[in-house]
């Protein structure tokens, strides 16, 4: 199982955006004038996937997600993102607060756990087969 490790964070003097994979890969660079209502601060955080199912046939895509496993599944069988960390104003990595929600648009389908630990700090397990007995 791959975890990557991303960060986006904005240059507090110029308001540019940078994404790093890993501790030491940039990837990406955006200049602020894209992001004119990322100026000052964000007000709200995602992480997530998506799968576009456009029900040839009346029936749901067979398109998994992630490892296919269901989020119950767990260690091992679904797939998982860890150490969940975002950017704060003073530019300091910080937690996300127990705030965080999660959302399955069809969890007959796809689905999502999170929690939080001293090992992995904020995470969350998710996947599905898609097409299956429970999501026709």
């Amino acid at each position: 199982m791959i975890v990557a490790i991303i960060i986006a964070m904005q240059d507090p003097i110029l308001g540019n955006w940078w994404m790093q994979f890993g501790n030491s890969y940039l990837v990406g660079y955006w200049p602020a004038t894209l992001f004119t209502h990322l100026n000052e601060s964000a007000t709200m955080l995602e992480w997530g996937g998506e799968v576009v199912n456009s029900e040839p046939g009346g029936v749901h895509t067979s398109t998994q997600m992630g490892s296919g496993q269901f989020a119950e599944e767990g260690f091992g069988q679904a797939s998982y993102v860890r150490n969940l960390k975002y950017v704060d104003s003073n530019n300091i990595l910080q937690n996300p607060d127990n705030t965080m929600q999660t959302l399955a648009e069809d969890p007959n389908c796809y689905d999502i756990q999170s929690s939080s630990n001293d090992n992995w700090g904020v995470f969350f397990y998710y996947g599905g087969p898609g097409r299956n007995p429970n999501c026709p």
